[in-house]
């Protein structure tokens, strides 16, 4: 994860071959660690779900954490929770990279005001696992690089999903209509330094620097996976597709347990 590292002018940045699978606004994330007074207090904005990563963006601009960029390759112990009474949320736990404006680890939870919370939690983890398939690095994240060009607006198919979706799955678009706002969305020709899915649109590579993303032994398993996974056939843009065995995500019953609060 990096602190304040994917906003500005008002809107998110991204990162050259990333774009937006699904984007939710009015969401509240809280820190279990609030040792750091930026990490105090309830934040309200909005999460983008993105070919690489979540990213959260504060509503307001006196917030001190403006911005939060969760890669998939920094998340564990991800957990849908379904309260009896209050909002459904997300709970997880996010590992700094390094030089990314923090150290070490923190517990979090995203309450999604408007519904929402599973089917994104859904999301995220098929993301999660079709993107970091064929991922090698056991040594932690990838350092945060700030950006060493020119930030400018983002093309249009950055702000939504490919239209042929990704290795036979769709994002829920149908749960998450909505794009961000016309004129929010800026990119750097700087290409994601971690593992991603494909952007759907020409740009750089989807992948981490220095790995091939489109390899076809890759390509083979990422379609192995997608023919593995269960459908549901009331929930058919949803899938379960087995992790990597170093990735060890919730089982349904425990994602979405229900508890009193």
């Amino acid at each position: 994860m990096s602190l304040n590292t994917a906003h500005i002018n008002g809107g998110v940045l991204i990162h050259n071959g990333e774009c937006i699978l699904i984007f939710s606004d009015k969401v509240s994330l809280d820190w279990q660690n609030t040792a750091d007074p930026v990490f105090k207090g309830t934040k309200k904005g909005r999460i983008y779900l993105t070919t690489h990563r979540m990213i959260f963006n504060a509503a307001q601009g006196s917030e001190k954490m403006q911005s939060f960029s969760f890669p998939f390759v920094t998340l564990s112990n991800m957990q849908l929770e379904q309260p009896v009474f209050g909002a459904n949320y997300i709970r997880g736990t996010v590992t700094a990279q390094p030089n990314g404006n923090w150290e070490g680890t923190n517990e979090f939870k995203l309450t999604f005001k408007n519904g929402g919370a599973i089917e994104f939690g859904q999301a995220m983890l098929k993301a999660a696992n079709l993107a970091t398939r064929s991922y090698q690095n056991r040594d932690g994240p990838p350092p945060y690089t700030p950006p060493n060009t020119q930030w400018y607006a983002a093309p249009p198919p950055a702000y939504g999903p490919a239209p042929t979706g990704y290795y036979g799955w769709m994002p829920p678009t149908n749960t998450f209509p909505d794009h961000p706002p016309q004129n929010t969305v800026f990119m750097t020709d700087a290409p994601p330094p971690y593992p991603g899915l494909p952007a759907g649109y020409q740009g750089q590579p989807a992948g981490a620097a220095g790995m091939t993303p489109h390899n076809p032994a890759a390509f083979a398993k990422a379609q192995e996976a997608a023919q593995s996974a269960y459908y549901d056939p009331n929930q058919p843009q949803m899938a379960y597709v087995p992790p990597p065995a170093y990735y060890n995500p919730p089982s349904y019953e425990q994602a979405t347990h229900k508890k009193d609060q």
